[in-house]
Formats: structure tokens, C-alpha cells, sequence
């Protein structure tokens, strides 16, 4: 598959230059969106993702978020990798850090239009904090955000829809609830589906529930001016 963006340099709010994944929109603009990695990194198939929203009329963004410590970072899913991707983000990289990145790529966007978010797994946790933390976004997707629950008291100040699969083995559905008590005003779908149903290199790849996923996200775009 030929990719239809590419890697660029962006200055960042703390003075690092990271790599940010950038696609135009093909067709008419419908906005912009920040894109968030799992903690693979910007991997081809987060690159693929942001150009089937280019299809879709967005400009993205997807920041390679552990740029600072693991230049080009690209994990496999063999043990080594992920062991390593989970150090990268659970460790050696700040999670706030990852949101302060994703106000950059809002604030590189905002001026052309409104901007969304959408990420999965580590990416999920972090579109869901910045939905309540940044300024300047429409609406956010996340998916399967092993934190979110955790941080289920942020009270997102954009429409916010969240996508949990209910066999997924690292947020059991007692998590799941409790970000639907906690959090009424939050859409959350469930899916039958484990973690990381979204991506077709997953032995828990859903291709039903990821098509659905992808359908409601585009919606609570199009609803909120994109």
C-alpha cells in the first residue's frame, strides 16, 4: 500500500522537535484531526488509519509521541517489542507530556477549521485526557484506553464517545461501568470484541466491530461541524 502523507518535523511546546505523520485531505476539507499511536508508535498501520481519514476530508496529525526517548520508534508485536513499548509508555515517557503534544497539533489545525481527536489502546488514554484537558477540539473518539477509567473524574469539554470491546482481558467490565456512572454525558459502546479490535494486525482484529467503531466516530465528526 502506498502511503499518501509523510513524516514531517514539528516543534513542540517544551522546544523538542518531534516526527509528526501528516496527510492533506483528499477532497473537500472536512477539518482536522490529531491522531493518537497505540504504544507501537506511528507505526504503517497508524500511518494507514490517518490516510483513511484523509479520505474522508480530514487533515491529520499523528505525533510520534516517544520521539524525545526512542527516535522512529516502530514496534513488532513479538514479546521483545512489546515489553519495550510498554517501558516507552508507562516509564520513560510523561503522559503529560503526550496530551501537552497533542495541544501543539490542535493549535497547528485549529485556525483552518474544527479539529478532532481520535486514538487507540495508549493513544485512547490519551485522546480521552485531552478531551478534557486541551483547548480547541469538536469532539473525540477513543478507543480502548486502558487509563481511561482511571481518569474517569476528567470531565471531557467536547463531545467525547469511547469504544471499549467487552472481552477486552486489560479493562474488565467493572471499569467499563464505572466510566458510564461516572460519566453519563459520555457515549460508550461496547463491542464483542478483546482489545485492539480496531487494527487488522491484531489476533484480536474485529472486522464487524471495527467498521461499526469507525462509523460512529465519523458521525460524532460530522455532527460536530466535520
Amino acid at each position: 500500500m502506498t502511503l499518501k502523507g509523510k513524516m514531517i518535523r514539528m516543534p513542540m511546546s517544551d522546544g523538542s522537535e518531534i516526527g509528526v505523520y501528516h496527510v492533506e485531505p483528499i477532497g473537500k476539507r472536512r477539518g482536522g484531526l490529531v491522531l493518537i499511536q497505540e504504544i507501537f508508535g506511528v507505526t504503517e498501520h497508524i500511518m494507514e488509519q490517518c490516510d483513511s481519514f484523509a479520505e474522508e476530508g480530514y487533515e491529520v496529525l499523528a505525533p510520534a509521541l516517544f520521539d524525545r526517548i526512542a527516535p522512529g520508534f516502530q514496534a513488532t508485536y513479538s514479546e521483545e517489542d512489546v515489553q519495550q513499548a510498554i517501558k516507552l509508555s508507562r516509564e520513560l515517557h510523561p503522559f503529560h507530556q503526550s496530551v501537552a503534544d497533542v495541544q501543539t497539533c490542535i493549535d497547528a489545525l485549529k485556525d483552518k477549521g474544527p479539529v478532532f481527536i481520535t486514538g487507540y489502546c495508549y493513544g485512547g488514554s490519551v485522546s480521552w485526557a485531552a478531551a478534557a484537558r486541551c483547548d480547541g477540539l469538536a469532539a473525540a473518539a477513543c478507543y480502548y484506553g486502558r487509563l481511561i477509567p482511571q481518569m474517569a473524574e476528567e470531565k471531557p469539554r467536547c463531545p467525547t464517545i469511547v469504544h471499549f470491546g467487552r472481552h477486552d482481558r486489560t479493562i474488565p467490565m467493572s471499569e467499563v461501568e464505572h466510566v458510564q456512572r461516572l460519566r453519563p454525558e459520555v457515549t460508550v459502546y461496547i463491542y464483542e470484541a478483546g482489545h485492539g479490535f480496531n487494527s487488522d494486525r491484531r489476533v484480536d482484529y474485529h472486522a464487524e466491530s471495527a467498521q461499526l467503531a469507525r462509523q460512529r466516530t465519523l458521525e460524532l465528526f460530522r455532527a460536530n461541524g466535520g
